[in-house]
């Protein structure tokens, strides 16, 4: 049986949505996104189960909040909830055996008195730096001449300069750069010669096409030639995306990722700048090459990526996929809010070769799902221990050099509590997705508001060490005017 994403959404599939068409404002004309439509409600009587990829990324909020800022509005493509969701870092708790364990709550759902929201969170093992596996790090980087701007090229030279203060003496760095041609700016340095690496990446200058294709195959194969067993060998792309020498056609990268994946490099990719991103085809590469997403847009973006939330650049756990099989006693129907491109058949849960994202070290990833419960007439029969719960929630990974997944599960009991007494995490998580949702336009937002957003953040007392949640609020002060 096919898993709920079936993408028969209202839209007619995937087409690229430029920023120049977006409504109430100018836009940035060159942009281009995905649009993957927005995942509807499924009967449990027809689709009981859910089956999902994670999705660790954080670049969708970074890119709106970027757009907000410059008074406009943000297309509906880059709006992708999941990632607007687990941009924050959300101090769940972790406890062993496994590399990330998973934190769950229920309570009434806050824009549709009717349903409930389930929360699913789940949180990376911490890891001391001490405790740090060996790095090959490739750095590629785009120098083509569509990275002139200061918030591209220059902004990335900043970052990767930043990354190199929080290495090691055992990790090693690599460049890759690519124009017109495909160059290495620097072979395989130790993390002690770090001013060596930083002059390196101060030569860089931008000129010429984008021979971006050519460049992926020369990155990963230097990455290989020095891979490090049971170590963390990851490439570092940073991009605007535009490919336009070789092989440029995503449907053709993508196929490149996939099979580059299979070496046991990481892929992190990082996106810059505006008027030329291809932010959709950024994200399918990461999300195809095992790896994670992230865009800058400003100074702090940058410190976020490359020092508080450097820890990330280590895996814990790969092809981390999520099921959940609802209890048609309990539910009527559901949605999983975001995570539309994210969607697995249920088969592929058990499929070792299908490929699924990535946790790094401490980080965390949340889901929700909006449920409406079976009144006590459709259930038709005195309720048991089992069918009291709202059903069951299993989840797949692999080590991150592993090649076969462990499975684990947890039963989600029919507890649902006041969204009032609720958690600070749910009430975060519901303002962050309902915040998404009203910046979409979605049919689902039901009693959602701007001022109900700022009301539940403002019930919050999560730990903002570097004033990200804080900022949150401004944003949605700012969206307020331009809705």
């Amino acid at each position: 049986m096919k898993k709920v994403f079936l993408f028969s959404f209202c839209l007619a599939g995937l087409f690229m949505y430029s920023c120049s068409k977006v409504g109430g404002g100018m836009g940035f004309e060159g942009d281009e996104y995905n649009e993957h439509g927005e995942s509807p409600f499924y009967d449990v009587s027809d689709h009981p189960i859910s089956t999902f990829s994670i999705d660790a990324d954080g670049a969708s909020y970074a890119n709106v909040r970027s757009y907000l800022l410059n008074g406009i509005k943000a297309p509906q493509a880059a709006v992708r909830t999941e990632e607007m969701l687990n941009y924050f870092d959300l101090d769940y708790p972790y406890e062993g055996p496994h590399p990330f364990s998973v934190n769950t709550e229920l309570s009434d759902c806050p824009w549709n008195e009717e349903n409930k929201l389930l929360r699913i969170g789940l949180k990376g093992k911490p890891m001391a730096t001490s405790e740090r596996l060996p790095a090959n790090f490739v750095f590629l980087i785009d120098v083509s001449g569509s990275m002139k701007a200061d918030d591209k090229l220059e902004l990335l030279k900043d970052g990767f300069k930043t990354f190199v203060d929080q290495i090691e003496a055992k990790d090693r760095i690599s460049i890759v750069t690519y124009s017109g041609k495909v160059k290495t700016a620097l072979e395989p340095t130790p993390g002690s010669q770090k001013e060596t690496i930083k002059k390196a990446i101060d030569k860089l200058k931008a000129s010429g096409g984008t021979a971006g294709g050519q460049a992926i195959q020369d990155a990963y194969a230097l990455a290989e030639m020095n891979y490090v067993p049971n170590g963390n060998n990851r490439i570092i792309l940073g991009t605007d995306g535009d490919f336009n020498i070789g092989i440029s056609d995503e449907d053709e990268l993508v196929e490149l990722i996939e099979e580059k994946r299979k070496s046991g490099v990481y892929l992190t990719v990082l996106g810059v700048g505006r008027g030329n991103l291809k932010e959709g085809k950024m994200e399918q590469l990461a999300n195809n090459g095992n790896g994670n997403y992230e865009y800058i847009d400003n100074l702090k973006q940058m410190k976020k990526i490359f020092i508080y939330d450097f820890m990330k650049f280590y895996t814990v756990a790969k092809d981390v996929k999520v099921q959940m099989n609802f209890n048609p006693n309990t539910v009527q129907s559901y949605r999983l809010i975001g995570y539309e491109n994210r969607g697995l058949d249920t088969d592929d849960f058990e499929d070792d070769d299908e490929d699924a994202g990535e946790l790094g070290v401490n980080q965390n990833v949340t889901a929700l799902y909006e449920i409406q419960l079976a009144s006590s007439d459709v259930k038709g029969e005195e309720p048991t221990a089992t069918s009291e719960a709202i059903g069951e929630l299993d989840f797949r990974y692999k080590q991150p050099n592993g090649a076969s997944s462990t499975e684990f599960g947890v039963v989600i009991g029919n507890d649902p509590q006041s969204f009032e007494s609720s958690s600070d995490f749910q009430k975060f998580t519901a303002a962050v997705a309902s915040f998404a949702m009203l910046i979409r336009d979605s049919e689902y937002s039901g009693t959602s508001s701007f001022s109900n957003v700022i009301s539940w953040l403002n019930e919050c007392d999560l730990s903002d060490p570097h004033g990200f949640k804080a900022e949150l609020k401004t944003l949605v002060s700012e969206a307020s005017l331009i809705y």
